[in-house]
């Protein structure tokens, strides 16, 4: 792609490092092809391509943000699957990710919109406040049908009832580490498991699993103090500065835990937590205080797929269950993990269907299944309806977000890999199977 950025804007490294990503792109349209967005809306500004002009335009001409620049890139749900697909290794992530900052910090959003925005960015990372949230919902249901006209909120108020659950589990039922275990070979095993923030409400039982199945490798469990919300949602919505700060504080917890015992790991059981902390490294890569720790972080950060698939577990308990896979996009297009997890469960006994599609995001990311919700809802239906094409009897998927959206349209019980996996080493049958 030809630029044509001025020698002034080309002394800054920002500027110079996007300017060096859009040149790399070629104009060859396979991105289309596989972006979510464009395969629902059929409009070329709604693909990469298309963004990645609208990018190119802002940048080189500096010009005021309206409105129509503001709708294509909210309407990515940064799956990167366009990055799977593009042959020139185009890093879309960063041009999306720097407008995303530069939409935040410049434009004035409506009221509702940036109202919204506001309350998700600072509601969903506190798990006390998510929970309080969450117990008023039964009074949104009930008031449902007034909300929906709420202008400017009703469709995205709706959203979030929707995939409110009716029953959440109790504070006091989180994951609980036990005494440090011996490994078989005598040596101390010592792994960070990621706490993180809405899972931790919605579905504690995901780190409970994950404890247990690592307690049976011989390996010690912590939970660090002061580790909390990865910044993943932050930064997906723009929110930069929040994003560091929540990222320094884990980055902190962890390097206390290294310095005073050592870890071989930091486990993460939220596929889109952990392309976030893999990526904290190019985040902080100009901070001096913190650079070389995040780099050291990012290094521990593994999938729980990454740490169960190296280990030498007994998967005699498992039940010949035909399982749909859904592999988030977190997972096989930002950390390129595709076929472990399915390598893992066929291992554990389970009959494993691959998804037609499967490159195709099911609409969560995020908040976007929030912030888009009819979007979102057209992209979980075609999930949905692939999955079906499978007959399974249940679903497998490694992402908070992608399981609750799911879960959200279907029957089909839907489990996290983790879970599975425990159940078939011995632990209690998924929550979502009894």
């Amino acid at each position: 792609m030809q630029t044509r950025f001025s020698s002034e804007a080309l002394t800054d490294p920002h500027t110079r490092e996007l300017e060096k990503i859009l040149r790399s792109c070629v104009h060859c349209g396979l991105c289309t092809a596989t972006c979510p967005t464009y395969v629902t809306l059929g409009d070329e500004r709604d693909s990469p391509r298309g963004r990645i002009y609208l990018i190119k335009d802002l940048l080189e001409t500096g010009r005021a943000i309206a409105a129509e620049d503001v709708a294509p890139i909210d309407h990515c749900l940064s799956c990167l699957s366009c990055m799977t697909t593009c042959p020139s290794g185009v890093d879309y992530r960063r041009l999306v990710d720097a407008t995303r900052v530069r939409i935040e910090t410049s434009y004035k959003r409506p009221f509702g919109d940036a109202f919204l925005r506001a309350v998700l960015v600072r509601l969903l990372p506190s798990q006390r406040a998510f929970r309080a949230t969450l117990r008023l919902a039964s009074i949104g249901r009930a008031i449902r049908p007034i909300m929906r006209r709420l202008p400017g909120l009703g469709p995205r108020l709706d959203a979030m009832l929707a995939l409110s659950p009716e029953t959440i589990p109790p504070p006091d039922s989180g994951p609980r580490v036990s005494p440090p275990p011996t490994s078989q070979a005598g040596t101390r095993r010592r792994m960070a498991l990621l706490t993180g923030c809405a899972q931790s409400v919605l579905a504690p039982q995901i780190n409970a699993a994950t404890i247990r199945l690592l307690n049976r490798a011989g390996i010690e469990v912590v939970l660090p103090k002061g580790e909390g919300c990865c910044g993943s949602l932050a930064h997906h919505m723009g929110a930069e500065k929040r994003a560091l700060k929540q990222a320094r504080a884990d980055i902190d917890a962890w390097t206390r835990e290294l310095e005073n015992g050592g870890l071989e790991a930091i486990v993460v059981t939220a596929s889109g937590c952990g392309s976030t902390i893999k990526d904290y490294g190019y985040m902080l890569r100009e901070d001096p205080a913190y650079a070389e720790k995040a780099d050291i972080v990012a290094a521990l950060a593994k999938d729980v797929t990454e740490v169960v698939g190296a280990l030498n577990l007994d998967f005699s308990h498992g039940r010949p269950l035909a399982l749909a896979y859904h592999p988030a996009c977190s997972l096989q297009h930002a950390q390129k993990i595709v076929d472990a997890p399915k390598a893992l469960l066929r291992r554990a006994g389970f009959e494993v269907r691959s998804i037609p599609e499967a490159h195709l995001c099911c609409g969560s990311a995020g908040t976007y299944n929030i912030l888009q919700p009819e979007i979102a809802t057209t992209l979980r239906n075609r999930k949905i309806a692939n999955i079906a094409r499978v007959k399974p009897q249940a679903i497998a998927a490694g992402n908070i977000g992608c399981i609750a959206q799911i879960a959200s349209g279907t029957s089909t019980p839907v489990v996290h890999t983790v879970e599975l996996l425990d159940w078939a080493s011995g632990g209690p049958a998924p929550m979502a199977l009894t």
